[in-house]
């Protein structure tokens, strides 16, 4: 099924045909395998392109990724000869992406795939160019630990004042682009800043940022969860950076 577009972002007679599903993988033997076939029985509106980028991961991860993804039809790999972080990883995902519509997945079935046709339907139907799927619209996230939550409100609070737009979920993971838009952003992150980093730049385009509401169940550190306090002070100076000019 293709989507046609006719506002002035999307020219008359575009056709909207592929999805790229970015997923940065680092260490995840345990649990990507769940998070692909779960994207793989989702019935999405488009074409799905799968782009794994594994980011040097040392637990198994990178041969399992080569053993049985390889032959796998619409899947790209992209392996990091040393570990970058996941905004490096996106970075490389994003090059290599097809699709009309860019959505980044992460590996570790915190957030659940069924809800990404939620999420990029917006875009889909001409009401933006970008769209996050909120964690905080509805009910509380599931396992979230209090500071966690705090700092996730301290970002979305700033990103109201420095750039003028309500935003419940400023680093929620799922996040969709138009692909012509995204690409057109030149990016630096090299690990989780890639969040503050691209939704300043999306607003300093002018664009506005639409929220889905999405179901969210946290890990902890002993589960593998990856970002920490100093990727909130990463973030906030992100946030700082861009809104001066610096970044």
């Amino acid at each position: 099924m293709f989507w046609r577009l006719c506002d002035r972002r999307f020219p008359r007679g575009t056709i909207l045909e592929k999805l790229s599903v970015v997923i940065p993988i680092f260490n995840e033997i345990n649990l990507l395998p769940t998070v692909l076939e779960k994207i793989r029985g989702v019935p999405f509106p488009l074409e799905l392109e799968l782009i794994l980028v594994d980011d040097c991961s040392t637990d198994g991860t990178r041969e399992w990724l080569k053993e049985t993804q390889a032959d796998q039809p619409n899947t790209k790999l992209v392996f990091h000869k040393r570990n970058r972080g996941k905004g490096a990883a996106l970075r490389s995902g994003f090059k290599r992406a097809t699709g009309d519509i860019i959505i980044v997945q992460d590996a570790d079935m915190e957030y659940d795939p069924r809800e990404i046709p939620s999420v990029i339907q917006p875009i889909i139907d001409k009401r933006c160019r970008v769209s996050y799927g909120s964690r905080f619209l509805g009910r509380r996230p599931t396992g979230m630990r209090l500071p966690n939550y705090v700092a996730n409100r301290l970002l979305a609070w700033m990103v109201m004042i420095l750039y003028q737009q309500i935003l419940t979920d400023e680093a929620t993971a799922y996040k969709a682009f138009e692909a012509k838009l995204l690409k057109s952003i030149p990016l630096k992150c090299e690990r989780f800043e890639f969040c503050p980093e691209i939704t300043a730049k999306v607003l300093i385009r002018g664009e506005r940022i639409h929220e889905v509401p999405v179901t969210f169940f946290a890990r902890t550190f002993e589960e593998g969860k990856k970002i920490g306090w100093r990727d909130f002070i990463t973030a906030v100076n992100t946030l700082l950076s861009c809104r001066i000019g610096m970044m």
